[in-house]
């Protein structure tokens, strides 16, 4: 408990944001309480909906149909349960899951465990500055490389929204987020996909491990739904509401909390899986199963719908999730710096240093091989995600289940075997791609 009154907090350079949202009382009515918790759940979920995620959903449903839907659903059930272990960690104990793992592991591994973290980062802000300047260029005709340059002035919007308030941020991340879902709901109905063959994509098939093409793509699915950078996100924010920090206080605080977060990812793998959806209505049956590109689909969408809307729907939704990400990747980066080394940036200082990491490899590839070798790095930065969840899933599932750490709010022994049932899936699927890739 010791970090939970000096723990920096997110806005206006790592200032108090810990207990700074007033809750309603005990006697409000549900609703009102349950909104006052809402936001959280909803700035994580946008990690499982940025523009990295585009690129494995796209090629899945264009290559292999709605075979890949179940690994959607398979990723979104895992996230869904992990990101409710990270707000019982940080409401249960008042540490991130970066204090609490510089807390109780030795200084080497966790200096280990914040470079994968920020390893993480980093291919995530790849796909976030791909994303965008592949949505630049299908709105405005922008070239690649001009796009990528300009994705760096995210840091102005980021630290005016951060200057703004938390709520203004969460509103903003809601916002962004309703945007992309209507736009993909409207997709789903220009596809007008059969009903029976989306229900059958839901039902495991083998052919997910034993085909090595799609174990590729659909473990680039879940590197690029479960994001190892939203557990350290999630633990501190959900420290954000003035909740009593008391057992009852903290119980009640976790139970809306987990409820905010399962309904936002329930919204994001509606996204998830309408991008595939749309994939395999549009390609996959239609001799376009090789469209792996966001351009590409940009391009075939209005045509093969026959809307002509569809193709700017796609490049609208493409650049809100790219500017959605900007914000919580930051956040992330903050906490993950702070809470493993206690080493403070301002927020547009941490923002320009990561993006600027971000640029040099897209700058690097646009310059050699041309703009269409981008979409080729952004697939890599999921499997790169992937190869980092276990760096951060490992010790989460750790520390919930320390009960001298948690106290009451040790998971139970139901909980555990889900939690490393979870671990172990992604160290196999981890562990089977490196194989196929060394051998």
């Amino acid at each position: 408990m010791a970090f939970l009154s000096r723990h920096p907090g997110i806005a206006r350079d790592a200032a108090d944001v810990i207990g700074s949202i007033p809750i309603p009382g005990a006697g409000a009515p549900w609703f009102r309480r349950f909104l006052a918790f809402v936001g959280p759940g909803y700035m994580v979920s946008v990690g499982y909906m940025d523009p990295g995620n585009w690129a494995t959903d796209l090629q899945g449903g264009a290559q292999f149909g709605f075979t890949l839907l179940f690994v959607i659903l398979l990723s979104n059930v895992m996230a869904m349960l992990l990101q409710a272990l990270a707000a019982r960690l940080g409401i249960g104990t008042g540490l991130d899951l970066a204090q609490a793992c510089r807390a109780r592991y030795s200084p080497a591994v966790s200096r280990a465990l914040w470079a994968a973290c920020e390893l993480a980062i980093m291919a995530c802000d790849l796909a976030e500055v791909i994303g965008t300047a592949i949505a630049l260029q299908m709105l405005f005709g922008l070239p690649i490389l001009v796009g990528t340059l300009l994705s760096a002035c995210d840091a102005v919007l980021v630290l005016l929204l951060m200057n703004r308030g938390f709520r203004w941020l969460e509103a903003f991340i809601i916002a962004l987020m309703t945007i992309i879902a209507a736009c993909f709901g409207l997709q789903v109905l220009f596809a007008a996909p059969h009903g029976g063959a989306i229900l059958s994509g839901f039902v495991p098939h083998a052919s997910i491990v034993t085909n090595g093409a799609m174990l590729y793509i659909a473990i680039g699915i879940i590197g690029a739904t479960v994001m190892p950078h939203n557990l350290y996100l999630h633990s501190s924010i959900v420290q954000s509401r003035a909740y009593p920090r008391t057992p009852s206080g903290r119980q009640d605080a976790l139970r809306w909390s987990v409820w905010d977060s399962s309904i936002a990812l329930s919204l994001a793998l509606f996204v998830n899986a309408a991008i595939l959806i749309v994939a395999a209505a549009a390609f996959h049956g239609s001799g376009h199963q090789d469209v792996a590109e966001l351009q590409d689909a940009y391009h075939l969408l209005s045509p093969l719908l026959g809307y002509g809307i569809a193709s700017t729907l796609f490049a609208v939704a493409l650049l809100a999730a790219g500017t959605n990400s900007t914000v919580t990747g930051t956040l992330a980066g903050q906490i993950v710096m702070e809470g493993f080394l206690d080493l403070r940036l301002a927020p547009w200082a941490r923002r320009l240093l990561t993006r600027g990491l971000a640029i040099v490899p897209v700058v690097f590839v646009v310059l050699i091989r041309g703009d269409g070798s981008v979409n080729d790095l952004l697939l890599f930065s999921q499997v790169i995600l992937s190869m980092q969840l276990p760096f951060a899933v490992i010790p989460l599932v750790r520390l919930v289940s320390d009960r001298a750490l948690m106290g009451p709010f040790a998971i139970g022994p139901v909980m555990k075997v889900a939690a490393w049932t979870t671990a172990g899936l992604i160290l196999i699927l981890n562990g089977k791609l490196l194989f196929d890739v060394v051998g």
